[in-house]
C-alpha cells in the first residue's frame, strides 16, 4: 500500500501537462451525436435543470421565508442544510435500482416524489412543517443527478464528452437562472407571496416522466445488463454492493472528498449571494435579478466552454486553472456594487461553473460501469452532505458583522453583512479544490461499457487489481 502510495504521488505533477488530444471543433462533435442520443441528452439536461430549479426556490426567498415563519435567514437555512443532508440517502436508493433495473422506473418514481414534495412546501403553514418537507425533498432530489448524468452522457461518442458533459451541467445555473426570473415574475403578483414558486415548479416534472416514457434504456445500460445476464453474475442486492465497496472503496472515498470541494465551491458562492446584495447594498429584487441572471449567463458559457477544453488539456489540469482564476475574483465578486459587478459576477461564475462543467463526465469516467449510477450519484450527494452546512455556516458566522437596521412595514430588521465570510470561505474551499485534484486520478477516454467486474467470478472473488494502468489514473484510488 505504502508503495502504492507513493507511485501515485510520484505520478502526479507529470501527469498534469496538459494533453493536448486532438478533438474536432465543437460544431462538427454535435453533428456526431444521433438524434437517440440527443433525447437522452435532453431529457438528462431537463432533468438536472429542473433539480435545480428546485433547489433555488428555497435560497431565492430566504427573506420571505423568515418573516412567514418569523425566523432569522439563518435558521431558513436549516432547510437548505436538511435538503443536502437527505440527499445521500435518494442517491443510494434511486443509484442502486437505476444499475439494477434500469434508467426508465426509478426515475419516473423519483419525478413522481418530486412533484408531490414540491407541492407540499407552498401549503406549509408553519417552520416545522416546512422543515420536514424539505427534508423529505432532499430524497427525491438526491436521486436525479447520477440518474440524469447516466441518461445523458453514457451513450455520447468519446470525442464528444468533454463538450456534452459542460453543456449538460450547466444545466444547473440554468435552472438557478430560471428560479430567479420565475421568482420575479411570482414576486409580488400574487397574494400568496412565495408558496405560487413552489407550486409552479411541481409542474414540469410531469412533462419529464411522459417524456421519459417515450424512451427506451440507454445503448450503455442495455449491453452492461445484457452482459451480465450472459454471464450469470446477477447477484443479490446486498452482494453486489459488497463487491463494490470491495472493488472501489478507494476511489468512492476519493470522489466524495473531491466532490465536497466543488459542493462547497458552488454553495458557498451562490445560495446566499441574492441575501448579501439586499443586506450590503440595499439592492432592488429588479438588480439581484439581474446581477444573477449575468452570473448565471456566466457559468453556463464557461461550463461549455472549459468542458470541452477539459476534453483537450485534461481534466485534472483544467479544473485546476479555473479555481486558480476564480480566487483572483473572491474580493470584487463581494465588494462591489457598482457596474463592474455584473463582470464580476459573470467572470466568477464562469470559472467556478467551468469548473463544475468538467465534473459529470469526470464522474462517470472514474465509476465502474455495473455502479456508474449508484456511485455518481451517491458520491455526488456524500459531498452535498458534508458541504450541507455551508449556508449555516455563512449565515451564522455573518451574523458576527452587523449593518445598520432597517425598517421595513413599521418594524425593525436586523440585517448582516455576509460578504466578508463568504470571501474567506470560498477562497479556501477554492485551494482544497486544487490539492484534492491535484491529487487524484484521471481517466479522459475510459470505456463506457468496459468493466472490470466482468472478469470476476459469480461468486465475487476478485484475484486482480481494477485495470486503470495509465499514469495519470493513479495506483491507489
Amino acid at each position: 500500500m505504502a508503495i502504492r502510495t507513493r507511485e501515485h504521488l510520484r505520478t502526479r505533477l507529470p501527469t498534469l501537462k496538459p494533453q493536448l488530444n486532438p478533438t474536432p471543433n465543437p460544431f462538427t462533435l454535435i453533428r456526431e451525436l444521433t438524434l437517440h442520443q440527443w433525447l437522452f441528452f435532453l431529457l438528462g439536461f431537463l432533468a438536472w435543470t429542473w433539480d435545480a430549479f428546485d433547489f433555488h426556490t428555497v435560497t431565492l426567498t430566504y427573506p420571505e421565508l423568515a418573516e412567514t415563519f418569523n425566523k432569522k435567514p439563518s435558521e431558513i437555512s436549516v432547510a437548505v442544510t436538511l435538503v443536502l443532508m437527505f440527499r445521500p440517502l435518494g442517491a443510494a436508493i434511486f443509484g442502486f435500482m437505476s444499475d439494477r433495473y434500469g434508467r426508465k422506473w426509478p426515475f419516473v418514481v423519483n419525478c413522481i416524489l418530486l412533484i408531490i414534495f414540491e407541492l407540499a412546501t407552498g401549503f406549509c403553514n408553519n417552520y416545522r412543517q416546512f422543515l420536514a418537507v424539505r427534508a423529505m425533498f432532499g430524497i427525491a432530489m438526491g436521486g436525479i443527478y447520477g440518474n440524469a448524468a447516466a441518461t445523458a452522457l453514457e451513450d455520447c461518442p468519446e470525442e464528444a464528452r468533454g463538450l456534452i458533459s459542460g453543456v449538460y451541467q450547466s444545466g444547473y445555473p440554468f435552472g438557478y437562472l430560471l428560479a430567479t426570473v420565475f421568482w420575479k415574475a411570482f414576486d409580488d403578483k400574487t397574494p400568496h407571496g412565495w408558496r405560487p414558486l413552489f407550486w409552479f415548479g411541481a409542474g414540469p416534472p410531469v412533462l419529464l416522466i411522459i417524456f421519459r416514457m417515450c424512451l427506451p434504456e440507454t445503448d450503455a445500460y442495455n449491453k452492461r445488463h445484457n452482459s451480465r445476464n450472459e454471464k450469470g453474475t446477477t447477484r443479490g442486492a446486498v452482494a453486489e454492493i459488497k463487491l463494490a465497496m470491495r472493488m472501489y472503496w478507494q476511489r468512492l472515498i476519493y470522489l466524495v472528498l473531491f466532490m465536497a470541494g466543488f459542493n462547497y465551491m458552488s454553495h458557498g458562492t451562490q445560495d446566499i449571494v441574492a441575501l448579501m446584495l439586499k443586506n450590503k447594498y440595499d439592492f432592488s429584487a429588479t438588480k439581484i435579478t439581474r446581477v444573477i441572471v449575468v452570473a448565471n449567463i456566466g457559468a453556463i458559457i464557461g461550463g461549455t466552454i472549459v468542458g470541452y477544453s477539459s476534453q483537450i488539456f485534461g481534466r485534472r489540469l483544467s479544473i485546476i486553472v479555473m479555481c486558480f482564476l476564480g480566487g483572483f475574483l473572491l474580493y470584487p465578486y463581494t465588494s462591489t456594487s457598482g457596474p463592474g459587478i455584473y463582470a464580476a459576477f459573470f467572470f466568477l461564475q464562469f470559472f467556478v461553473h467551468g469548473a463544475w462543467g468538467i465534473v459529470p463526465i469526470h464522474l462517470i469516467e472514474l465509476s465502474p460501469p455495473a455502479f456508474r449510477t449508484f456511485v455518481v450519484g451517491t458520491s455526488y450527494q456524500l459531498g452535498n452532505l458534508i458541504s450541507a452546512a455551508s449556508n449555516t455556516i455563512e449565515t451564522t458566522i455573518g451574523e458576527r458583522y452587523p449593518l445598520p437596521d432597517k425598517i421595513e412595514d413599521g418594524e425593525v430588521v436586523h440585517v448582516y453583512d455576509y460578504s466578508v465570510v463568504m470571501r474567506i470561505f470560498t477562497a479556501c474551499v477554492f485551494v482544497y479544490v486544487i490539492f484534492i485534484t491535484f491529487l487524484g486520478p484521471e481517466e479522459l477516454g475510459k470505456s463506457m461499457t468496459e468493466d472490470d467486474e466482468d472478469e470476476a467470478s459469480d461468486d465475487g472473488e476478485q484475484n486482480h487489481l481494477p485495470l486503470h494502468n495509465r499514469p495519470e489514473s493513479g495506483n491507489w484510488a
